[in-house]
């Protein structure tokens, strides 16, 4: 059968532009390599890892932090098989879910690895091993991204003692010791569900920050905040070496600058180092397309590749690994196929860490504005002056805005805090139509709020907030 567009890879960028194009009335395909539909973010990646970073705070909650509030509640326990139960099942609804979308939208879902022929042409070799082909107007890549490992160190990850994000989500048990190879989100997330449940928890970063990239402010708060948390930082440290050691592992670093060699011995070693392209076996350079010097996937301006027809989103061309991105450009792409005009402001992005405090972000930091040498003032409103934080008890953080010093245009917004990955919202709409700080700290919030400090940080910008 011809299809008007196949999509290889059903994440979250292949199968909202496969639903997105079906509902502009293209005949979709999609070919999945999986059993199941979502790719690595609905199995293995953004949805069971918020399941139990929220399973993993409710515990904490209970044997912590409830009896202040006059909630007395026994010394908890923990069943990390019902715990891992909740994650499956929240797994499960939402790829069923997908599952339910392809076929309420009439989408042809193909089980397979599927390969680029050329120009309007995908083979898909299912798991017997039979092959067939399909054929379509246009193609889009969306295969997303797999675990980049450790530049120059052979790791041999096999989920159980040395693992990725994969086996760090289905742990048997909580190890006593966990040493996390990466500051990053992932890194990160995955350390403070597995400390907030028992475990000794090292982070061993190459930078000399966590969170590179984000804000340095805000990096420097959140690191401090983890530490008292119980979670250890080794920063400005290159792994020179990962091994199994007994029933464990022992990861070798050095000082980056220079300097003797250190060792840590744990139960698990989580490799949590970033991501790459996953573009292995798609037979792209027999089919003519272009890749970067990263392995990404080369577009132009419309998400197309020098290869007429075939298209690509997501974490295989430039930009950030995020799916909320994927998405985007997956909407954006089946309105050109559509012969309408898909877009992507690349500028209002958010990005969130879903840690307990959240960490969230839109828009430029001030390094970055400092280094494109722009004029900006900056306002600032701690959450410790917030009515609704303190009757919560979560007063971590601060809200930060940045505008433009002449036309207090807002370029960026970070928050440290309890809900920040809720609270970015409002900041990342102002943006969407180009407010300004006086825009939002003249529009009324609701009282008492956390939304509050957003506005108060806001009128901090463009003159002074009211509550410091």
């Amino acid at each position: 059968m011809a299809y008007d567009l196949v999509v290889i890879g059903s994440g979250p960028g292949g199968y909202v532009c496969a639903i997105k194009a079906a509902q502009l009335g293209l005949k979709v395909a999609v070919v999945e390599k999986r059993a199941t539909l979502g790719g690595t973010c609905l199995n293995i990646g953004c949805i069971p890892s918020k399941a139990l970073l929220h399973a993993s705070e409710v515990f904490h909650q209970a044997g912590h932090t409830m009896e202040s509030l006059g909630v007395i509640v026994n010394q908890p326990k923990l069943d990390l098989g019902r715990m891992m139960g909740h994650k499956d099942a929240v797994v499960k609804a939402n790829v069923d879910g997908v599952a339910f979308l392809f076929k309420k939208n009439k989408i042809d879902s193909i089980l397979g690895t599927g390969k680029v022929l050329g120009q309007g042409k995908v083979s898909v070799t299912a798991e017997d091993g039979t092959v067939s082909e399909v054929e379509a107007t246009s193609i889009v890549i969306a295969t997303g991204s797999d675990v980049a490992g450790i530049p120059g160190v052979a790791v041999d990850i096999d989920e159980t003692v040395i693992v990725s994000s994969t086996g760090a989500l289905a742990l048997d048990k909580v190890p006593e010791t966990l040493v996390v190879v990466g500051g990053g989100v992932i890194g990160l997330e995955l350390g403070s569900v597995w400390a907030r449940l028992g475990a000794k928890v090292t982070v061993v970063e190459y930078l000399d920050t966590i969170l590179g990239g984000m804000d340095g402010e805000v990096a420097k708060q959140f690191q401090r905040m983890l530490a008292k948390q119980g979670m250890t930082f080794k920063l400005g440290q290159k792994v020179t070496g990962v091994e199994k050691s007994g029933k464990g592992a022992v990861v070798s670093f050095e000082p980056v600058k220079g300097g003797d060699t250190e060792q840590l011995s744990a139960d698990v070693v989580l490799i949590a180092t970033g991501r790459k392209p996953y573009t292995d076996g798609l037979g792209l350079e027999n089919a003519g397309v272009v890749l970067d010097e990263r392995g990404r996937v080369r577009t132009d301006g419309h998400f197309q590749t020098n290869v007429t027809g075939i298209y690509a989103i997501g974490d295989v061309i430039v930009g950030p690994m995020l799916a909320h991105k994927a998405e985007d450009e997956g909407v954006a792409v089946a309105e050109i196929l559509a012969g309408q005009a898909g877009h992507v402001n690349y500028d209002v992005i958010p990005g969130v860490v879903y840690t307990q405090p959240e960490v969230a972000a839109v828009g430029k930091t001030e390094e970055e504005l400092k280094k494109a040498g722009i004029a900006y003032k900056a306002g600032k409103f701690p959450f410790t002056a917030n009515a609704r934080a303190r009757a919560m008890q979560v007063t971590d953080g601060f809200v930060k805005v940045l505008a433009d010093a002449a036309t207090d245009r807002v370029l960026g917004v970070h928050i440290i805090g309890f809900g920040a990955g809720e609270l970015i919202h409002e900041a990342a709409v102002l943006m969407e139509f180009g407010g300004s700080s006086e825009d939002l700290g003249r529009t009324c919030h609701a009282h008492p709020t956390m939304s509050e400090a957003v506005k108060e940080a806001a009128l901090a910008t463009f003159f002074k907030p009211i509550h410091i």
